[in-house]
């Protein structure tokens, strides 16, 4: 007995956690590690920030080759494919939680998320984390300085346009601004319009697709948007979420972005904020569709010891509790993956208190996914998706009209997708 009460107590189980999120986001991940290892002692998630989705997925990459790889790594929707193709590498989550014998039920999830990370059989490759689309946030004090129902998110581009032209004259610098202009401007777009961004279903039929995006529909579209930007009514401010702050500052009274920054919106802003569906073109059949999400999943790499494991599994199976999913939905804005905690928040009231905090969830499930919203299955698309953001560059600048920088983000990217499957013949 005497040894027994000497001895100390086992030290937790260590899980190194490589994450992408910074600031009001970074906080409610730490949180949920905190809580998870209060829940039990065997296990100690250890989160560590890593830089943006590209730095945390380079920095993993590297680790691996040199043995000294996390167990999770949080990656980006659209490096799906690529990090399917990194078959040695990943331990796909419903192996996983198959072989530790915890509960995984892609059912449980909502429709948009668990075809996003499948594979073609159903199973879910990736553990769904921070999900969300873009909506459209508005500054309800500038709309009412400029005699704008603020109570009536303008809903069509027509609207959004003649809005941010009051708003304008009404001397707001900026009328309208946007967040990940390619994901947002073309991925989205074309999904709400029911349009392929690419062929073989946006990929998810095979390595061979090709990019299709440089259509008449998607050209107006930003041939419009370059017209606006010579007098303000539309002004682009650079890749990722550089657009943001300007919305928070009151100097773009319109911003479309990720419904994942309400959080940061909420606590930055410092006039009332509105909310509403992603515009539409009603002239361009079957829209609006629904959008597609964006966000990360958490990747689970091999050659780890099965300690941790074990752990991963149970922290994953904490994850998907209700009660956990709807307090991070609604302390950060991102998208409640199953449907008991979309029910769970709705039952507690929160939409209530909260309007417009189901504007992602309606704008996903506003329609059954078709082929070409269902999402994107693209070898290479980080690297796509720049592309596609110097050419918009282009066309805002002055510099190329809509339709060749269209043309020129299709032929780089299609170049981008060829390479992608010579590399991976076996897929």
């Amino acid at each position: 007995m005497a040894t027994a009460l000497a001895s100390p107590a086992q030290a937790a189980t260590e899980i190194n956690w490589w994450h992408a999120m910074s600031g009001e986001l970074g906080k409610q991940l730490e949180k949920l590690a905190a809580d998870f290892n209060a829940s039990q002692s065997d296990y100690r998630i250890v989160p560590t920030y890593k830089g943006n989705y590209t730095e945390t997925v380079t920095a993993a990459i590297f680790a691996f080759r040199s043995r000294s790889q996390p167990a999770i790594v949080q990656v980006n929707e659209v490096a799906t494919a690529t990090m399917m193709a990194a078959k040695g590498a990943i331990y796909p989550v419903y192996e996983l939680m198959r072989d530790q014998s915890e509960a995984f039920l892609p059912e449980a999830y909502l429709p948009a998320v668990t075809g996003y990370y499948s594979d073609v059989d159903g199973n879910m490759l990736s553990f769904p984390f921070n999900v969300s689309t873009p909506i459209l946030y508005y500054n309800k004090d500038l709309f009412r300085a400029a005699g704008l129902d603020p109570e009536a998110a303008p809903k069509t581009w027509a609207e959004v346009g003649a809005a941010a032209k009051r708003l304008r004259a009404a001397g707001s610098p900026c009328g309208l601004t946007t967040s990940w202009p390619s994901w947002i401007l073309i991925e989205n777009f074309s999904a709400f319009h029911n349009l392929p961004l690419a062929s073989r279903a946006n990929g998810f039929g095979g390595l061979d697709a090709e990019l299709t995006f440089n259509n008449p529909q998607v050209v107006q579209h930003i041939a419009q948007l370059a017209e606006w930007q010579a007098t303000k009514i539309f002004d682009y401010s650079g890749r990722g979420q550089s657009a943001e702050p300007r919305f928070q500052k009151g100097e773009c009274a319109i911003f479309i972005g990720s419904s994942g920054t309400r959080a940061d919106i909420k606590a930055n802003s410092k006039f009332e904020v509105g909310y509403g569906l992603m515009p539409y073109r009603p002239e361009i059949a079957g829209a609006p569709q629904n959008s597609i999400i964006g966000g990360a999943t958490l990747w689970v790499l091999r050659d780890r010891p099965s300690a941790e494991y074990t752990g991963v599994a149970r922290f994953f199976a904490y994850l998907s509790k209700p009660e956990i999913q709807a307090a991070w939905h609604q302390h950060t804005g991102y998208l409640p993956i199953t449907r008991a905690a979309f029910d769970l928040t709705r039952a507690q009231g929160f939409y209530d208190r909260n309007p417009g905090a189901a504007i992602g969830i309606e704008q996903i499930t506003l329609k059954p996914p078709t082929e070409n919203s269902k999402g994107i299955r693209l070898g290479s698309f980080v690297l796509i998706r720049s592309v596609i953001d110097e050419e918009l560059e282009q066309v805002f600048r002055g510099k190329q009209t809509a339709q060749a920088a269209l043309d020129l983000a299709v032929d780089r990217g299609n170049r981008l997708l060829r390479q992608f499957e010579r590399a991976n013949p076996d897929r």
